[in-house]
């Protein structure tokens, strides 16, 4: 496949990006000081809006069999639009509904069309390996829009909050060029690539096909432990920032440099991938993970350069994350002709891994007694932004070690 169509392909990644990660990480502390709300208010409604969330993807992905997936990301563009600007300029006088229905409504947007997006993808070739570089442009465009999404707050303004509401008119800007390249490239060059046909069977009977191959069940274990081992750090990164190193100032730096690293690693995975097979470079990026959150632990204040470190280690990892097991999935969704499904089910674990890192980490650190910028808590914060992702991923490893036989096939 022409590296054109590749890119046209991967660049609609860039603006739906804006709504993955980045909102755990400006979101929580964003209406924290905005609206004042608490830490266990926080949790909780960013627990109900992502179970929401997640409950609905296998329904999405069964949709995205059956009718046309172009036509599903058009739609879904909308509802993702509206409901990120809101989302970012919050109605003071009831800030807990308008984060609510603004989670709601960006949630429901971005879940059609990144699901769509996702099974588009699979079914524009049969080649496992040029899946893997779909999949790598995919992620690589989305992680330069998590990149931008991460520091621009820092650049639109001085203070981060103003900054962060100034994102949302970025996003309009982005998702315009980016969604008619997608568009007017993607979709004619699809007539001349493989069909995929729309399945027929009904919502249940498509989702158990999917869940009864053990080789996907296996996957989506070690999956989910992997993912809830990079959303803890992910939601609790600026807390982590302001309150342990005692640098506010820094975290879009940071966080930019962990993304770029993210970014510019996806090549040398798909490289490795090809060399040693996905499990075991996956499996490599796990071991630099594990490193890195023992690192973090042990950092205290002013030691800004350490974490740098840590955040380039931990970058380079969330590449592998990225690019390998969905690459993984999607192999798994073609082979029963079920990418829809097959990404609906996936989506719902990455997201339930979201929800599990927001809904229990920030009340589990109010009932600690952590509270923001107090200097109160720190040890909870520590253990939650470093020692628990280790278990986690720790056990993902050790997962995927022992299933290696079933999991891996051929890039």
């Amino acid at each position: 496949m022409q590296t054109g169509r590749v890119l046209s392909y991967g660049v609609l990644a860039l603006p739906l990006s804006f709504a993955a990660l980045p909102i755990y990480v400006h979101v929580p502390r964003f209406y924290e000081q905005v609206t004042g709300l608490d830490l266990a208010m926080l949790g909780g409604l960013l627990l109900i809006a992502r179970l929401f969330d997640a409950f609905t993807d296998p329904w999405l992905g069964w949709l995205a069999d059956r009718y046309s997936r172009p036509r599903m990301i058009a739609w879904a563009l909308l509802p993702f639009t509206v409901g990120f600007v809101a989302l970012l300029n919050p109605m003071l006088s009831h800030p807990a509904l308008w984060l609510l229905g603004a989670l709601l409504l960006t949630y429901l947007g971005f879940s059609a069309a990144t699901v769509a997006y996702q099974a588009h993808g699979a079914g524009m070739t049969e080649s496992p390996r040029v899946r893997t570089r779909l999949t790598a442009a995919r992620e690589g465009f989305g992680l330069v829009g998590v990149l931008l999404a991460a520091t621009l707050p820092t650049v639109l303004a001085t203070d981060l909050s103003i900054g962060t509401a100034r994102l949302s008119w970025v996003l309009i800007a982005l998702l315009v060029p980016a969604a008619a390249w997608f568009f007017l490239q993607v979709q004619s060059a699809a007539v001349s690539g493989p069909i995929v046909q729309a399945s027929p069977a009904p919502l249940l009977p498509s989702l158990q096909r999917v869940l009864n191959d053990g080789a996907f069940r296996r996957l989506l274990a070690v999956f989910l432990l992997s993912g809830i081992a990079s959303a803890l750090p992910a939601t609790l990164f600026l807390f982590f920032v302001a309150d342990v190193l005692l640098n506010e100032p820094v975290s879009g730096p940071l966080l930019g440099l962990y993304f770029l690293a993210g970014a510019l690693s996806l090549p040398v995975w798909v490289a490795l991938a090809g060399r040693w097979g996905r499990v075991r470079a996956w499996l490599l990026a796990m071991v630099l993970s594990v490193v890195a959150f023992a690192g973090a632990g042990l950092l205290g204040a002013g030691d800004v350069a350490l974490f740098a470190v840590i955040c380039v280690m931990s970058g380079l990892a969330l590449g592998a994350d990225l690019a390998l097991p969905a690459a993984m999935a999607a192999d798994l969704g073609e082979r029963q002709k079920l990418s829809g499904a097959c990404f609906g089910v996936w989506n719902f674990a990455a997201k339930l891994n979201l929800a599990l890192a927001a809904g229990l980490a920030l009340p589990l650190l109010a009932l600690l007694s952590y509270v923001p910028g107090s200097g109160e808590g720190l040890p909870a914060l520590r253990f939650a932004y470093a020692a628990l992702p280790l278990v986690f991923k720790t056990l993902a490893a050790a997962l995927l070690w022992r299933w290696r036989h079933d999991l891996e096939t051929q890039p």
